[in-house]
């Protein structure tokens, strides 16, 4: 997808407008990865230029989402699923990692980006003891729909870790966001989890404000990068996984001595469920 038209005989999945940035197509263009078009590299490309961290950032939420699908399979007892804002397929899914640590998991995947579920329609496959199913859908409506989509492959008598990676700021309404997390965790059972990152400006200060501004002026969907306080207001009522709140870099890392662990503009946190 690198401005190239597609092979004969293989058309656009339908609605896939070119002519305007994508955060999906943009963060896998900073990943390093091929779906993208003109546009996106040249919105991600003024992005980077006023805030050259956010190629740093998408690359270690990738080994942070690894790191805390590890810990709820193995440590916190998941099997389910739940990941919002999906992002268009690349190393180490969701269900790639859950699955090579229980083979039965399930989990579903929610985006509303049709590049993104014509991918994941092709290359999440997962394993034949679990199960991976894809929900057209957009986080900033009706979160019951997701539910009730979500409801016809994952077992909502049972535990299910909610996967909001790096989506939430693109609800820009702050009461409208803390509203919808909580309708979706009030619709999981006890046992269940959240685990969620966002940019949050807590270390470049004007850098930051200034690029995100720019790209809120333009035409993509416009992201809100809240305060520390805001971000961990989400998990208001829920049991916080040691470390809490913290840096991508800092929430359980890998035992590698040669690991940058400076604090980055983005905050994660995994809660549980009581």
């Amino acid at each position: 997808m690198t401005g190239e038209p597609p092979p004969a005989g293989q058309a656009l999945p339908p609605r896939i407008d070119t002519n305007v940035p994508h955060a999906a197509r943009m963060w896998n263009y900073w990943l390093g990865g091929k779906d993208h078009y003109e546009v996106d590299r040249e919105a991600g490309d003024q992005f980077s230029s006023a805030f050259p961290d956010i190629v740093e950032i998408a690359r270690l939420s990738r080994h942070l989402l690894a790191r805390i699908v590890r810990y709820l399979v193995i440590e916190g007892g998941v099997r389910q699923f739940l990941d919002i804002g999906t992002g268009l397929p690349t190393v180490d899914n969701t269900h790639d990692v859950a699955q090579r640590a229980d083979p039965t998991c399930r989990i579903v995947y929610v985006d509303n980006d049709p590049l993104v579920l014509a991918h994941a329609r092709a290359l999440l496959a997962g394993t034949p003891e679990g199960a991976t199913d894809y929900v057209d859908a957009d986080l900033r409506g009706d979160p019951m729909k997701i539910i009730t989509a979500a409801a016809k492959t994952l077992d909502l008598t049972q535990p299910v870790a909610l996967m909001l990676m790096g989506i939430a700021g693109y609800v820009t309404d702050e009461e409208g966001a803390h509203a919808i997390v909580r309708r979706l965790m009030d619709a999981l059972p006890p046992g269940s989890y959240l685990a969620m990152w966002d940019g949050v400006n807590v270390v470049t200060g004007e850098a930051l404000d200034r690029a995100q501004e720019e790209h809120n002026e333009g035409p993509g969907v416009p992201y809100n990068l809240r305060t520390r306080e805001e971000f961990t207001a989400f998990f208001d009522g829920l049991d916080l996984v040691e470390p809490g709140v913290v840096s991508l870099t800092l929430w359980r890392p890998d035992p590698d001595p040669l690991a940058d662990l400076a604090e980055v503009d983005a905050l994660c946190g995994v809660a549980r469920k009581s």
